[in-house]
């Protein structure tokens, strides 16, 4: 079960907006939802889901806004989650900005929306791009489309629409990686994991069917393959189609997938798999294939985490002398621990100083560097930085002559960064297929990139 209505309301607790989709909560409950929050907020601690009885409040906030579900079942609570926060996203595709103004300014648009995101609290067509072929606006104004309602509302195909086309049919797939490393003051990694993506930029006419190879273990053992040596012969797998039906909703795959990374065999396990709903999952547990109808334009196809040790691919050590009542001096030393024929790109290195800093002087081997007053930080830049290279970074700081008593924390060092042409975990697409009944040639492009996702390094200084 989902919600039975869902309020929007401002930062005084005022209800915007609201739906009632199954009738069955007092809609006057909501008058209590305020009261309980700030109740919390008093004793210090704030909890996502409350009640009042038997009902309970589900609620998000955005910008100057609450945005709140209600229940009296024991309802799926990530469903109810997930659903506020598709809230948000199709809100802002409408509006640029979610916030009390535009709730006002777009009443009608916003109630029409509520409509057609949820029937009898279950979520219904939650895709803005379908969404906008039939709830159009125009200033302020609902205009409501002369042609007739789409039939992705209610054929199987909910996320593509019909008669599609393109002059140069191409498919742009990015394999995106963002690493999170935590390393401690004695320089051992505490934590690691690899958080990935794979997303398509589809330029196809018609309704064509893609299928989608990659460097998958698990289908070398199911296909009789051992060796990342005959990954040439993949295309076998696919000669026969499966017609199985499409899954309705987000697909959550809740099992683990081995990806060989053609080292030595060597092997990683991907969890928290999760694939748009246009991915047939039968077909995926059948031969690992990842078969679908694809999106028009930019999506998602899947998600994926790796819970792995990460050797940190730049290193960073510091040292900070602190003189009293005099200065202190900063030395930063970045080493690139990445295969030489990659480069990052767009490096920052964000070095904690003294709140109370004054008089900057930097000296920096490569790149150039800027105090952040506002941060009490130095941000060092450095837009391309090869693998296997080392650069030096020194700064230099007054002091005011009055020393304070107050002792502050030890922020870490933070780095961001990103690594074209290179993944860390080494997943490979190894082919795309593209099948549209008129036969039409297309191209399939393919990228990777590693960046930075929470990358910190603390120090002893």
């Amino acid at each position: 079960m989902s919600a039975s209505a869902v309020f929007v309301l401002d930062l005084k607790g005022k209800v915007l907006i609201c739906r009632n989709y199954k009738g069955d909560v007092d809609m006057s409950e909501i008058d209590h939802f305020f009261n309980l929050l700030m109740q919390q907020e008093e004793e210090g601690l704030v909890c996502p889901v409350m009640s009042h009885g038997n009902v309970h409040f589900l609620w998000i906030k955005h910008s100057n806004l609450y945005l709140v579900a209600t229940t009296n079942k024991n309802s799926n609570a990530s469903l109810v989650y997930a659903f506020l926060y598709k809230l948000v996203e199709v809100f802002t595709e409408y509006f640029k900005e979610l916030e009390e103004e535009s709730i006002q300014d777009n009443f009608v648009v916003v109630y029409e929306l509520l409509d057609e995101l949820m029937d009898f609290g279950f979520p219904q067509t939650t895709d803005s791009k379908i969404l906008q072929e039939y709830i159009t606006q125009q200033g302020n104004k609902l205009e409501v489309s002369k042609t007739k309602v789409p039939t992705t509302v209610t054929n199987a195909v909910s996320w593509r629409s019909e008669g599609i086309k393109y002059k140069k049919n191409e498919v742009f797939i990015d394999v995106i990686e963002s690493i999170n490393v935590l390393v401690n003051a004695n320089g051992s990694v505490m934590s690691s994991d690899i958080v990935g993506s794979i997303k398509l930029k589809t330029m196809l006419s018609g309704m064509p069917e893609l299928r989608l190879g990659l460097n998958d273990r698990v289908l070398f053992a199911l296909t009789g393959r051992k060796s990342p040596a005959l990954l040439t012969k993949l295309f076998e797998v696919t000669k026969s189609v499966v017609q199985d039906e499409v899954s309705p909703g987000n697909n959550v795959l809740c099992v683990c997938v081995c990806v060989c990374t053609g080292d030595k065999g060597k092997t990683v396990t991907m969890e928290d798999v999760k694939f748009h709903q246009c991915v047939r999952l039968s077909r995926f547990e059948g031969d690992r294939t990842i078969s679908f109808i694809p999106p028009d334009g930019e999506s998602e196809l899947m998600s994926y985490r790796i819970n792995t040790h990460v050797k940190p691919l730049i290193w960073i050590e510091s040292v900070i002398e602190k003189f009293s009542h005099s200065r202190v001096e900063i030395m930063v030393k970045a080493k690139g621990q990445f295969k030489k024929q990659s480069v990052a790109n767009n490096v920052e290195i964000r070095v904690p100083v003294p709140s109370d800093a004054d008089s900057p002087k930097f000296k920096t081997s490569t790149g150039h560097a800027k105090y952040v007053p506002e941060k009490n930080w130095v941000v060092w830049s450095i837009k391309s930085f090869p693998g296997g290279k080392e650069f030096l970074m020194r700064a230099h700081f007054g002091l005011p002559s009055v020393e304070t008593d107050e002792k502050e924390g030890k922020p870490p060092i933070t780095v961001k960064f990103e690594i074209p042409y290179f993944t860390v975990s080494g997943i490979q697409v190894r082919y795309m297929k593209i099948i549209e009944k008129s036969g039409y040639q297309a191209l399939p492009w393919v990228r990777y990139i590693t960046q930075s996702g929470d990358y910190q390094l603390r120090t002893n200084n």
